[in-house]
């Protein structure tokens, strides 16, 4: 949120335990003779008692899904019936809906289409409006949607990294003075910003882009990474690669990589380049953390959620058996879920007393070369479209560079399609467009390519030709 009204939110608007040191680390990140050009200012709006909270949800973290009372299968955590008698009376989307007075697994689902339609039907009755977020995520099948959020529920990214940490083996105490995170994209285009994270003592946070028309001079993200040398990235595979292949000489604690599959190859690379461990997550823009990768899958640490994997019909899995996975959590006090399909797939398995999602398949990091020679992010694609309404599509290209588009959706014309993929790839593009109908046979699978991607993803940009700003 930056604004309220028609004014834009004031510095101690959006950092309630602003003080004086953090104004100084604000000002030389804005400032700094090597940045990018920031375009959207951000601020955590995180007060004394959400700190608190973050600190209370990171210390039930660390107990795992035992301090919600979900030991084993079969079992159910111990909030879980208050949840769901909270959601049917104060929530109007669960309210409104026809549903069953029996067992919880007799519930209807939602999905990420309930969400689109109307998001504002999932904030409960009682919920009070004056610390509301609101964002759009492009997501992984096609469809932009708008999600309400809690400054609390966006921090509590932060316990939930110094407890990922710590299981990794890398002590991480945020120097205030420093940078803690930074995000890194490679993208067309994205906000960016330079902010600090209260909950870290005020340390500096950055997002930046490395598209080169985001620097003044080529030679200036390199630079500026080293200069503030941040102790944690985060991003996805895309932008890592493109990352180390940047003359960056800095060395960050640990990689945080979510919202794409890592492949075991990428893994090795990145580890070795930054020399330092990579860690997995698996998180939705929905629900926050979910799962870290470990040896035998991706193993759920949070206390606060409950998972299910149905198979086609809707019915539980046994454990082991592989599905959809499928989320109930009240993380977020604008966005309730009760049994929320996720779309992505996995079973259900425990190790240790502990539950774990074996075989998680993510979305996997997917780039396209136009025939320019210029490669292109799949989150430009979505980000290209997303202004059009299609509930879903799918981007294939064939060895001869061939794009194929398939999608589902009434009244938009093909052109309407066309043309921000022909100013997206440039002139002479080779792009098919499908209209696919019957029934959806789910989330579909959206960015594929059979083009080699290694050696594709580190030259996202051509640092050499950028031009800069």
């Amino acid at each position: 949120m930056s604004r309220i009204g028609d004014r834009p939110l004031t510095d101690e608007e959006r950092f309630p335990l602003l003080d004086d040191a953090g104004r100084r680390r604000l000002a030389r990140l804005r400032e700094h003779p090597h940045a990018p050009r920031w375009t959207f200012p951000c601020g955590d709006r995180l007060t004394r008692a959400a700190c608190d909270e973050i600190a209370a949800f990171e210390a039930q973290l660390r107990e795992g899904p035992a301090a919600g009372g979900w030991t084993g299968p079969g079992m159910k955590p111990g909030w879980l019936g208050a949840f769901v008698e909270r959601c049917r009376k104060m929530v109007p989307f669960y309210r409104e809906r026809a549903g069953s007075d029996g067992p919880f697994e007799e519930l209807p689902t939602c999905g990420r289409e309930d969400l689109g339609r109307a998001p504002w039907a999932f904030v409960p009755d009682d919920q009070p409006l004056d610390d509301l977020l609101a964002y759009t995520t492009s997501g992984t099948t096609g469809n932009a949607v708008r999600i309400l959020s809690h400054p609390m529920t966006a921090g509590s990214y932060l316990g939930a990294l110094r407890v990922l940490l710590s299981r990794a083996g890398v002590p991480f105490d945020a120097n205030p003075d420093g940078v803690a995170i930074a995000q890194v994209c490679a993208q067309t285009s994205t906000f960016t910003h330079a902010t600090i994270i209260s909950y870290f003592g005020g340390a500096g946070y950055v997002k930046v882009n490395l598209n080169p028309g985001e620097w003044r001079n080529t030679g200036d993200p390199a630079r500026f990474l080293d200069d503030i040398a941040p102790e944690i990235l985060t991003g996805d595979p895309v932008a890592f690669a493109a990352l180390a292949a940047l003359p960056v000489s800095f060395r960050p604690r640990a990689l945080l990589s979510s919202a794409m599959a890592v492949t075991s190859g990428m893994k090795a690379m990145l580890e070795q380049r930054f020399g330092c461990p990579l860690i997995d997550v698996y998180s939705l823009n929905e629900s926050r953390f979910v799962a870290v990768a470990g040896p035998r899958g991706h193993e759920i640490l949070p206390h606060d959620l409950y998972v299910e994997i149905l198979d086609g019909e809707g019915r539980v899995c046994a454990p082991g058996d592989r599905g959809e996975i499928v989320l109930t959590c009240g993380r977020n006090p604008f966005l309730p879920l009760l049994r929320y399909r996720t779309g992505d797939a996995a079973a259900l398995v425990w190790e240790g007393g502990r539950p774990v999602l074996a075989g998680l398949e993510g979305r996997l990091p997917v780039v396209f070369l136009a025939r320019s020679g210029k490669v292109v992010n799949s989150i430009d694609v979505t980000r290209a479209l997303s202004h059009l309404p299609i509930p879903q599509f799918s981007l294939h290209q064939e060895t001869g560079q061939r794009l194929v588009l398939r999608y589902r959706g009434s009244g938009i014309a093909e052109e309407e399609i066309r043309r921000p993929l022909d100013v997206l790839f440039g002139p002479g593009q080779d792009i098919k467009i499908e209209l696919l109908s019957g029934p959806s046979a789910g989330k579909a699978i959206v960015y594929t390519s059979d083009i080699v991607q290694d050696g594709l993803m580190d030259r996202s940009w051509n640092w050499k030709t950028g031009t800069g700003r």
